[in-house]
């Protein structure tokens, strides 16, 4: 009698899950087992897709369009690149390792150009543009963007470090430090809320498999666990008595 592939599937995902949250526990061998599995199969992952979704088309589909049909014409500008990643893999033999130093410094050069270009756009001018107050709108409009320069300009203001923050200069920093705070605060409960809905789709998951159509997975799973991990303990002495016999 074969059991259904969706069974199988369901007790992977509870055996996964379960072998995460042991790490509640602390360090065990269930959890590094996981971290494992986790690291090589994205590991794989993104190597498989790279190679078959960018690699593959965009760059031998250019070099070998009679051979590879990706929809592109011979351009014999992408020897370069293609050289680049040899070099790459040089870094693998210790006698040719200096010329991943070559395509490192590209990579490094063209990265930061790029990043530069995008982080100077998008993160400096459109703040600036944003914080502009526009008078024409509505009145409530009007309170909100004068805040939000407000906000800004104290912020700013905080970080200025050239006069000493006493007397006028150090009010609007203190109020800086709210606008922060608010901040601050904002984005960490938007983080944990974002976190909080992963953790409930996973209890839901672990609620939906503990049912008699998944053959009890969670409950049984979850029962073997706490029983090998109590063990488990047990049998492992813990670091003061190491140290005590050490």
């Amino acid at each position: 009698m074969f059991i259904e592939s969706h069974i199988l599937g369901a007790w992977f995902i509870v055996l996964m899950t379960l072998c995460i949250f042991s790490y509640l526990y602390g360090d065990n061998p269930f959890y590094r087992v996981a971290e494992h599995i986790f690291v090589g199969v994205s590991a794989g992952y993104i190597f498989v897709i790279t190679f078959w979704d960018t690699i593959w088309p965009l760059l031998f589909g250019r070099l070998f369009p009679e051979y590879i049909d990706a929809g592109y014409e011979l351009n014999f500008l992408y020897i370069v690149p293609f050289i680049l990643g040899i070099f790459m893999l040089c870094r693998l033999v210790p006698s040719l390792s200096w010329l991943s130093r070559i395509s490192i410094g590209y990579i490094v050069g063209m990265i930061a150009g790029l990043k530069f270009y995008v982080f100077l756009n998008s993160n400096i001018l459109l703040q600036i543009k944003n914080s502009a107050v526009n008078l024409d709108a509505s009145y409530f409009s009007i309170i909100n963007q004068f805040v939000i320069l407000f906000g800004v300009f104290s912020g700013l203001i905080y970080f200025f470090f050239s006069k000493e923050h006493k007397g006028t200069i150090g009010v609007i920093s203190k109020i800086g430090i709210y606008f922060l705070m608010i901040k601050f605060g904002a984005s960490f409960g938007y983080a944990v809320m974002g976190r909080i809905s992963l953790l409930i789709g996973r209890f839901e998951e672990l609620i939906a498999f503990s049912t008699k159509e998944y053959n009890y997975a969670t409950l049984v799973i979850l029962f073997l666990m706490v029983a090998i991990l109590i063990y488990w303990s047990f049998k492992t002495p813990s670091l003061e008595q190491k140290n005590l016999k050490g």
